[in-house]
């Protein structure tokens, strides 16, 4: 099915906001349990979209993304990102370790949402064919692609992403320290990876192996 540009934002909104959101929620949650109430003093930890919402990364670059996939026929790496949930990493029960969880748990989210987008598809493929089945497929494929892209996007051991502070965490305490002064670039880093066509290079093969999976699990696609 072909889609215009309004047709495939509306398929992506949803996908699109609780992606985004629901990653930054997960990292307040988990901060709160290991023993920061930073978030929760702000009122961050919340499954409201609304207060994690960005204007720009979370409205402006995926549309930004999608309309220039659009004109030029696919193949960008659709992302975003939300307001980034504070955490004090000094008030964890045990820093280092726990800075682990803290981290993981964003990717974690977007590994539970793809599932359940994956689930959305099933459903959308053994219920009665109607008017809505198809585009609750379609917003189901959205929401498995968004969200592995998240995933692994994430897990890039590259700080300040998740993988780069799950590595912080991991390594021995000398090199964890040099390897978190590596932070304050790790924005332009990624830039530049996204810009010379290397990012995607990387991504790819793990984002395809996580959708593969799911589908392989599910019986879809």
């Amino acid at each position: 099915m072909n889609l215009n540009l309004i047709q495939q934002i509306a398929i992506y909104a949803l996908p699109v906001i609780f992606a985004i959101t629901l990653h930054e929620a997960a990292h307040g949650y988990a901060a709160k349990h290991f023993g920061d109430k930073t978030a929760y003093m702000l009122g961050r930890i919340s499954l409201n979209p609304l207060r994690h919402i960005d204007p720009v990364g979370t409205i402006l670059v995926p549309l930004l993304i999608l309309l220039t996939s659009k004109l030029l026929g696919g193949g960008a790496i659709l992302f975003g990102w939300a307001k980034p949930v504070p955490v004090n990493f000094n008030q964890l029960r045990d820093p280092k370790r726990d800075m682990f969880w803290v981290a993981a748990a964003g990717p974690a989210a977007n590994l539970a949402m793809a599932i359940f987008w994956a689930f959305v598809i099933k459903m959308a493929m053994v219920l009665p064919a109607s008017y809505f089945s198809q585009p609750l497929a379609m917003m189901g494929q959205a929401g498995v692609l968004i969200n592995a892209v998240l995933m692994v996007l994430n897990l890039l051991p590259l700080p300040p992403l998740d993988g780069g502070r799950i590595a912080v965490s991991l390594l021995p305490h000398r090199l964890a320290y040099r390897f978190a002064m590596i932070e304050p670039y790790g924005l332009m880093i990624l830039l530049v990876l996204m810009f010379s066509g290397l990012l995607g290079a990387i991504l790819w093969p793990f984002i395809n192996l996580v959708i593969s999976l799911l589908a392989w699990v599910f019986g879809i696609y």
